[in-house]
């Protein structure tokens, strides 16, 4: 298989999957002696256009794991912008050291449902969003060296096969349901509603946190306000020079404080095939 171009696709709030697809990009590109290009579906007017590529493009396509699965906002927008044209793609998804559960293999559902070959895979933790306690400060050097190899080797070997017959990743037949988050007393946590809270002694009104938001729901006039979808991905958060968003549901907070008392295990990353 001749590749022509080599792409980084993906949906990042807080930057781990953007800084993750790059590199695997990058590593690829350098392999294949290939230009690597970008496409970053995070904000609202990325998502409204169509896409569309080809065998000759070698793609990592990465998002980041929403309570076990892909974000279901985004669903729609995945199933019906883009047209791969057998293209091979790289699907990955990153999880804050809970689980991954079906994510992965949706991904690869929604690539192959789209035309793209699904020819390699890989779950890889990263620091949670809203629990930094689980995963902190990965993915870490090691974690990078292991990525790079990954991209490195599989597009070396996509190059010398071309894309064979869709990888196999864990995950339930047919995709399961979402993870139910749980509070504290092991019962379910509901905060669809929750929304951040904005500390008017801190706020600047910079709008920072309105060009971050990737639901578009914060207005940059009135950035105490979020008036649509929340999915509490935290850019606001961990945007906010001055930090003044953060989130009070208790619902929410009884969660995070679960996460972090559960999930201390190390998770290792998981490469299909393997390295």
């Amino acid at each position: 298989m001749r590749f022509e171009n080599v792409w980084a696709v993906y949906f990042s709030a807080c930057g781990s999957t953007r800084r993750v697809l790059r590199r695997m990009a990058e590593a690829a590109g350098e392999a294949l002696a290939l230009p690597v290009r970008e496409l970053d579906y995070t904000l609202p007017p990325a998502r409204e256009r169509d896409y569309a590529f080809n065998e000759k493009d070698l793609i990592f396509w990465g998002s980041p794991t929403y309570a076990g699965r892909l974000p279901n906002v985004l669903l729609p927008f995945l199933r019906g912008h883009f047209t791969g044209g057998g293209a091979a793609a790289v699907a990955v998804v990153l999880y804050g050291n809970r689980g991954y559960d079906d994510a992965l293999k949706e991904l690869c559902e929604v690539l192959a449902g789209n035309g793209f070959c699904p020819a390699g895979a890989a779950a890889l933790v990263a620091e949670h969003a809203f629990a930094p306690a689980l995963a902190y400060g990965r993915p870490n050097a090691g974690d990078m060296a292991e990525i790079t190899a990954f991209a490195r080797q599989t597009a070396l070997a996509l190059q010398r096969t071309g894309c064979p017959q869709p990888v196999v990743v864990p995950g339930r037949e047919p995709i399961g349901p979402y993870y139910t988050p749980l509070g504290l007393d092991g019962e379910p946590a509901r905060f669809l509603k929750a929304k951040p809270v904005t500390n008017p002694e801190k706020c600047t009104r910079c709008g920072r946190c309105a060009t971050l938001c990737p639901m578009g729901s914060i207005p940059r006039e009135t950035p105490q306000e979020c008036g649509g979808i929340c999915i509490k991905c935290q850019a606001c958060v961990k945007g906010c020079p001055a930090g003044a968003k953060y989130f009070a549901d208790a619902a929410f907070c009884s969660h995070r404080a679960m996460l972090e008392q559960t999930y201390t295990k190390r998770r290792e990353n998981e490469f299909f095939p393997p390295l």
